[in-house]
């Protein structure tokens, strides 16, 4: 296997308990993702990428790991994870799990040890500091779920910092012993014979050691930025883990890095630094962010997003790999974000399916998104689940916002609009195939129409033009590796781009106008020869020259010299 695989791989997210469940739990589990894997197959996907599966109380949904070792019962066993991984391999797709380690669940057992006494082995395991003279917290930073980043323990007469929820102490990475433990639990699941590792929050690991005061001004849930993100250690660290595991295996790993820009990301990224084969940043996340950061109603600008993906594109060029991603467990669903979720649902969805698989990078699909999932709009409050939404919104209402911004942010920006159960067929009195019980968060009511069976019945359906898109990965080279170069920069409506391998160059055109515009293509790009490869319109001209687009019409030509 060659080594540098995971670049012509296209990756599937799966959400364990919002997949598939057979049990009637009304929770997703793995005998339900293996039951899937055809489907998987299908779609012609190369790379699972599974959310925390590990034993939790499920505080964030996983995100706070009480045993490393483990496999969360609620989920399935650790023979069933075996099943999953042979299964999987059989059908040639690989299985990266999540990576926690900036923090562990309060619940874990070094934690409990850590919190009884000041000199026990695991005593300085996490961060734990004194009060001020006055008895408040370190700092003054904030969480990312509301409340402030530090915890009182009045068996240790300290605080312990948690840059999420309480619930998920900070591991204290200065500590040799600690990078130890996580580097053994990390070869134990190389070991069981996983591919690689998505990484959680790993731009957090170093904090600053003299712990300072955030600006008055600084978004409150990310002020803890300004001493840990990419700390002084970060670099040192993982090229440690590299050494020590990940140099060890053929292994995939790819770091969710907020508050990381494109300089940074190529230190991160650098197969000569030996530190990760990839990042996820957040610059196009940031494009639609308001006054109080990710919860707001303000829409993106064409431009902008056309700007960051660019610059991503350009910088890493030769240096680094790209992510390349619309949406995630932590983001709303693309087509509401980015595209049109009604009139054009199926256009949109398509276009930006489109302009994402063509570059320069490795494709990341989470669940739904080839369906066209859209937001769901809950008709009431108690149908959310999410710390972070039920945080948010009781910071909104101490700041007194009006009640439709706070209703509208939170339907836009919740993390719960992609965690609604994978919707396998239209049927409300079979679960949408999805659970005979009741499930955990609410169905969406769009599961009646927008679903599995009605898109593989549907010819032209969202699912059948990502399964061309991953189609033309695999068989143009030009996809893979091949440069990329805007054209048409100022055009307000259109992103167009192309890529270039040799004597090929691949023509990406992509509306975002909800109207018909015309596009003026460079004289030198214009060839009756050229071969129309891909369309979201049944009917798009052959020859490539000055187009007229179509509401969010995406095209994809080829010239061959």
């Amino acid at each position: 296997m060659e080594k540098d695989w995971w670049k012509k791989s296209v990756v599937y997210q799966v959400y364990p308990q919002s997949f598939k469940d057979t049990t009637g739990s009304g929770m997703g589990d793995i005998k339900g993702i293996i039951e899937k894997l055809p489907y998987l197959a299908d779609l012609g996907i190369d790379v699972i990428w599974l959310n925390p599966i590990y034993q939790s109380p499920l505080v964030d949904n996983g995100y706070d790991i009480s045993d490393y070792f483990k496999i969360n019962p609620e989920y399935g066993t650790m023979d069933d994870f075996k099943s999953l991984l042979e299964k999987a391999h059989f059908l040639g797709i690989k299985i990266i799990m999540d990576l926690v380690v900036n923090h562990t669940s309060d619940q874990h057992e070094w934690f409990k040890k850590s919190c009884e006494s000041r000199d026990n082995e695991y005593s300085d395991f996490y961060i734990w500091k004194d009060p001020k003279e006055d008895g408040s917290a370190p700092t003054n930073w904030g969480s990312t779920f509301g409340g402030p980043a530090w915890e009182y323990v009045e068996s240790r007469g300290q605080y312990y910092l948690h840059l999420f929820a309480k619930e998920q102490p900070d591991l204290n990475w200065e500590k040799p012993k600690v990078r130890e433990a996580i580097y053994d639990m990390m070869k134990f699941w190389f070991e069981l014979g996983i591919d690689g590792f998505r990484m959680d929050v790993i731009s957090l690991i170093s904090k600053r050691q003299d712990w300072p005061d955030a600006p008055e001004d600084a978004v409150y849930t990310k002020s803890y930025y300004i001493g840990a993100s990419n700390g002084p250690r970060v670099h040192e660290f993982l090229h440690e883990m590299n050494q020590e595991v990940l140099s060890k295996y053929n292994t995939m790993t790819v770091g969710e890095t907020a508050n990381t820009n494109s300089d940074q990301a190529i230190l991160y990224t650098d197969p000569e630094r030996e530190e990760l084969d990839m990042v996820f940043h957040f610059d196009h996340m940031h494009l639609d962010y308001g006054p109080y950061g990710k919860f707001s109603d303000i829409r993106f600008k064409m431009s902008d997003l056309r700007d960051v993906l660019t610059e991503w594109q350009c910088k890493l060029e030769g240096r680094g790999w790209n992510s390349l991603y619309w949406s995630n467990h932590d983001q709303p669903r693309a087509v509401t974000r980015f595209g049109n979720d009604t009139n054009y649902r199926v256009e949109s969805a398509k276009m930006l399916g489109t302009l994402l698989h063509m570059m320069k990078g490795t494709p990341y699909i989470y669940q739904g998104e080839e369906l066209g999932m859209r937001n769901v709009r809950f008709t009431s409050f108690d149908q959310y689940k999410d710390i972070e939404t039920y945080g948010v919104k009781k910071e909104f209402e101490e700041k007194q916002l009006a009640e439709e911004y706070i209703k509208e942010s939170i339907f836009l920006k919740s993390r719960d609009n992609a965690r609604t159960p994978m919707p396998w067929n239209g049927s409300e009195m079979s679960g949408f195939g999805f659970t005979t019980g009741t499930p955990w968060i609410d169905f969406s009511p769009d599961n009646v129409w927008i679903n599995v069976e009605n898109c593989f019945a549907d010819k032209n359906s969202v699912y059948y033009h990502y399964k061309e898109l991953i189609r033309l990965r695999k068989e143009l080279p030009v996809v893979v590796d091949g440069t990329y170069e805007l054209i048409n920069q100022t055009d307000s409506d259109v992103y167009g781009y192309i890529r270039i391998l040799a004597k090929q160059k691949l023509v990406v055109i992509c509306s975002f106008a909800e109207n018909k515009v015309n596009y003026t293509l460079p004289i030198e790009l214009k060839r009756s020869s050229a071969k129309l490869l891909l369309s979201n319109y049944h009917d798009t001209k052959k020859e490539l020259d000055d187009l007229e687009l179509r509401p969010y019409e995406a095209v994809i030509y080829l010239i061959e010299e």
